[in-house]
């Protein structure tokens, strides 16, 4: 632990990669003490979507390589973003941005750094978000707000932690899929990029989707499933109380009905009549 830990510090967070429908969110945090705040203005940090990405990386290299910042980072695997977001009790973006926010204070406050003053860079309404910071941690002093990491430096410095790590992350990701030459040329993985569309098309399974770098919850996926893909049929579970209810039942299409064994229930396994 660096010497400055115990005293009064900032944080700044910000995240990179919300909006595309390729590879991980991040959130990145940095901090240092309090007495460093004016110093962080002459560093040139600045929002990270601003600067090019040679300049990213010699910020970011600067920042790891300063004793009087500390930094950290949460990668949320499109995987994680998928499964939460299609889970039955599904979370938002919004609520996995929160926790991820908050998760980095948490960890930054466990090692020991003493945190007085968190610039946060706005997910959803502002007000609700600050205010839902401060009651979550009370010793701390939270400013929430639109564009934060064009406005305070040490989220500008979290901003750019958090860009080069999902940069870097893109660049390096190994496709585990196996039995197809998937290509890389993605594009930026935003849902606008006719190159992100294209790649998306190309690297279609008609049964099992598109490969994991994908976020499968973003509604670009929804009508390229769709279109040419097979078509599953999920039947939610049944209460027990609810079965006499129902007048008749189809053997056919009952995947996970009451009255079959739990066995089948819990693998939502389901009788067929054709082969493939």
């Amino acid at each position: 632990m660096p010497a400055w830990a115990s005293k009064p510090c900032i944080m700044g967070i910000d995240e990179a990669g919300r909006g595309p429908v390729l590879g991980p969110m991040v959130y990145g945090c940095a901090f240092c003490a309090l007495s460093e705040k004016n110093r962080l203005a002459t560093l040139q940090f600045a929002d990270s979507k601003t600067l090019t990405e040679a300049k990213r990386e010699e910020l970011f290299e600067s920042i790891k390589a300063d004793e009087t910042i500390g930094w950290s980072v949460d990668v949320i695997d499109p995987r994680e973003l998928s499964a939460k977001m299609l889970k039955r009790n599904r979370e938002s973006l919004n609520v996995i941005s929160y926790d991820s926010a908050m998760g980095l204070i948490r960890q930054t406050l466990d090692q020991g750094y003493n945190l007085s003053e968190v610039y946060v860079d706005t997910v959803g309404d502002a007000e609700k978000y600050q205010a839902r910071l401060t009651q979550k941690f009370p010793g701390i002093t939270f400013t929430v707000a639109k564009k934060a990491d064009s406005l305070f430096p040490v989220v500008s410095a979290a901003s750019i932690v958090a860009k080069v790590t999902r940069d870097r992350a893109l660049k390096d990701w190994v496709m585990t899929e196996v039995g197809k030459d998937i290509g890389r040329n993605f594009g930026s993985g935003y849902p606008g990029d006719p190159d992100t569309k294209v790649w998306l098309q190309e690297n279609k399974d008609p049964v099992f989707g598109f490969p994991s770098l994908v976020r499968f919850s973003w509604s670009t996926c929804t009508p390229l499933i769709a279109d040419g893909g097979v078509q599953v049929y999920w039947e939610a579970d049944e209460d027990e109380e609810e079965m006499p209810k129902r007048k008749s039942r189809s053997v056919d299409v009952e995947s996970a009905a009451a009255l079959r064994h739990a066995y089948f229930r819990s693998r939502q396994l389901q009788q067929v009549t054709t082969r493939l």
